[in-house]
């Protein structure tokens, strides 16, 4: 049973601040719990902040939060003064949304330094967090998704006439997506060559590349959570989002009074569904996720879309798999206790450096002097 938890937000993301949000109410989840947590803060300027006074999102109001500087260890988490060996930590959890916390970057510099993880791992995080490799695996595994092309900014700007051709290929409207960004953040529907070069100025001032896909007019969205036990997944109920907007925005998801509103579960015909179900297994089975991931979907009639896969979804799922704080305690305690260190694997050593392998042969001695 892991005992103490160390439990990883913030960072350089347009999603900072629901970051904090998710980090803070983990952290306290898990104080509830009776675990030793350990916040970790990830400022927008680099590095890693932690305090046992972090106790609200409050104390993150400050565009520069001052708290005691740590770094990453062997086995654990070293703090900069006051202690003498790294702090051993025995599960770890990514509250990170968006940027180097959710691409697979963190979860690589946990593995490098063997530290247990309750989250997805470094190469499923790095293609679902693009949407252009999420698409591409997608169609890759046969499941239903929109037309969609991706660009690249220099292409747009080297080649317009031709990216407008196969946009028109695609029929407006269409919508346009930075390909690196969640929350809704850039995303914009364009129902012309005009508004969609305003979309992709938008989109290019957030990110290299964008995504510009079908625009389902009409369309349901619909997300589903899947949690790991060991070798198998359990499923969320189905819940469907409602939007006044053409798209759900990132407004209506946190600014301002609350606008968004929400049916769990969703009221879909049970083809539909099992649909949705069958593609979150297919999903599961391949990538063999760790941890908790949300799927978004679209729904027309008895069609349903893979749209994205979001591996550190907004509050960690927590409200798709319980009602009250209490349940939402529970699943978290459940997301660390599933964490743990893969067993090693033996590593070949060849030996080959301790023999003089270039030897023989012309210019040996120069190549010699050059490795």
């Amino acid at each position: 049973m892991p005992k103490t938890v160390a439990v990883f937000f913030g960072g350089n993301s347009n999603e900072h601040e629901i970051s904090v949000i998710t980090g803070m109410l983990a952290v306290n989840l898990l104080r509830a719990a009776k675990y030793t947590v350990i916040p970790v803060f990830l400022p927008r300027t680099g590095g890693m902040m932690s305090s046992e006074k972090m106790r609200s999102v409050a104390d993150f109001r400050t565009p520069c939060p001052q708290f005691p500087a740590v770094r990453l260890a062997r086995g654990g988490i070293a703090f900069e003064k006051g202690h003498k060996k790294p702090t051993r930590i025995d599960a770890a959890l990514n509250c990170c949304h968006g940027g180097m916390g959710e691409d697979g970057t963190l979860s690589a510099l946990l593995a490098w330094h063997s530290i247990p993880s309750a989250s997805p791992d470094t190469p499923v995080s790095a293609v679902f967090m693009n949407k252009r490799l999420s698409k591409l695996a997608a169609r890759g595994m046969g499941l239903p998704v929109l037309p969609s092309l991706a660009v690249r900014e220099g292409a747009w700007k080297a080649e317009k006439a031709q990216t407008l051709s196969e946009i028109e290929k695609i029929g407006y409207p269409v919508v346009v997506k930075p390909c690196r960004l969640g929350s809704s953040i850039g995303v914009t529907v364009a129902h012309s060559p005009e508004e969609l070069e305003s979309a992709l100025a938008l989109a290019f001032r957030l990110d290299d590349d964008a995504l510009i896909e079908t625009y389902l007019a009409g369309k349901r969205d619909v997300n589903c959570a899947a949690r790991r036990h060991g070798e198998t997944y359990e499923f969320s109920p189905l819940e469907e989002v409602f939007s006044e907007e053409d798209i759900l925005t990132f407004g209506e998801k946190y600014e301002g009074e609350p606008k968004r509103a929400s049916q769990i579960p969703a009221d879909l015909p049970a083809p539909v569904a099992e649909k949705i179900y069958k593609i979150m297994q297919t999903l599961c089975e391949n990538f063999s996720f760790r941890g908790v991931v949300r799927g978004d979907f679209l729904v027309a009639g008895e069609n349903v879309y893979f749209n994205e896969l979001n591996t550190v979804p907004g509050s960690l799922s927590c409200y798709l798999f319980g009602k009250t704080l209490t349940e939402s305690r529970n699943f978290l305690v459940s997301l660390v206790e599933e964490a743990a260190a893969p067993p090693p694997k033996e590593v070949l050593i060849s030996g080959i450096l301790n023999e003089n392998i270039f030897a023989r042969g012309k210019g040996c001695k120069r190549r010699q002097n050059l490795v």
